[in-house]
């Protein structure tokens, strides 16, 4: 997959390569807020017809509540209840504790399974926006257990609370979802090189439209659940 870029790479993800190793900042926090809102806003909006139909299909396909709410830690460790569609079956970790889910787990509906794919799951988090408890671009917020595990484990982990965290991310870009310690680690390395550029605005822009590529493949490429694997620590989402 490669490494974040330093005085000797630089990053491909379908954006512009960048050769820079620090930035001190080539926008305004205000700029970024402002950013977010609209995006947000407009998101929801245009997804409003789209979540409808989410939301039914959720409901005729399993039992249990339309949306997943979920305690995530965000700026500088503040936490605060995330939203997204659940993709799960109801009580999903009662039968088998805190595992690293795959995308072959069986615990995803068929429905949860295009919904990860697509990343429409994620669709809600606009309203964690707007509430200025996230940011479209930013480190994937963690739930409070495994940041303690994961920070205690992992040098320089907290750094990612040092900005709001994200809908999306060039760790998430660049590397997936969280599978085992090593993934984790490795988009760290993601994480911290976005920190050390934040408030770019143009970096966000690329991000932003690298994740829609993502969604448009993951659009026709998904898999039925058929595995768990027995390492880590789950969330309903790992990223």
């Amino acid at each position: 997959m490669g490494v974040p870029p330093t005085r000797r790479s630089r990053v491909h993800l379908g954006l512009p390569q960048e050769r820079r190793t620090v930035v001190s900042g080539c926008g305004i926090p205000a700029l970024k807020r402002a950013l977010d809102v609209a995006v947000a806003t407009m998101g929801l909006l245009f997804a409003l017809p789209l979540w409808c139909l989410i939301a039914i299909a959720i409901r005729l396909e399993s039992r249990g509540p339309i949306f997943y709410r979920q305690e995530r830690v965000g700026l500088g460790r503040r936490p605060f209840r995330m939203y997204k569609f659940r993709t799960m079956v109801a009580d999903a970790e009662r039968g088998t504790g805190p595992v690293w889910a795959t995308d072959g787990d069986p615990r995803i509906t068929r429905l949860g399974a295009i919904l990860r794919s697509t990343h429409l799951d994620e669709v809600p988090q606009f309203l964690n926006v707007l509430r200025g408890e996230m940011s479209i671009v930013g480190p994937r917020p963690e739930r409070p257990a495994l940041v303690e595990r994961l920070a205690a484990s992992i040098p320089g982990y907290e750094d990612r609370c040092a900005v709001l965290p994200g809908i999306t991310g060039l760790a998430q870009v660049r590397s997936g979802y969280d599978r085992s310690i090593g993934t984790v680690r490795r988009k760290l390395r993601y994480d911290r090189y976005y920190i050390r550029r934040r408030g770019c605005l143009s970096m966000d822009l690329r991000i932003m439209a690298a994740t829609f590529m993502v969604m448009c493949q993951g659009a026709f490429v998904w898999r039925k659940p058929t595995t768990i694997s027995p390492q880590g620590v789950a969330s309903e989402r790992e990223t």
